[in-house]
């Protein structure tokens, strides 16, 4: 049976299955080191006994809980950022061919 819509052409490239699963084995492989950082970051929180309210320093307001939340946050912004170039980058531009060639 032959395609006949650009929707059947796209769906039937090999390139296109490769794609999406590639790019489901990379968000399903941020996805785990996400869970993992912030799990690990509540294991602490739960079973360190305190660890979160010691200060840094003798007498600094700063204790190592908000250190760990602002490095927490930093880590979330930078896996948001690592998977946005990605994804618009090497991913749009891969299904971008894919469709200039389905719609010829």
């Amino acid at each position: 049976m032959q395609p006949n819509s650009a929707y059947d052409k796209i769906a039937a490239d090999p390139r296109f299955a490769d794609l999406v699963s590639k790019r489901n084995r990379f968000a399903l492989a941020m996805s785990f080191i996400v869970l993992a950082v912030f799990s690990g970051f509540v294991f602490v929180a739960v079973a360190g006994h305190g660890a979160f309210a010691a200060p840094i320093a003798e007498g600094s307001p700063w204790t190592w809980g908000i250190i760990g939340g602002w490095l927490i946050q930093i880590f979330a912004f930078l896996m948001t950022g690592i998977y946005t170039l990605r994804a618009n980058g090497e991913f749009d531009a891969d299904i971008k061919t894919i469709i200039e060639e389905a719609t010829k």
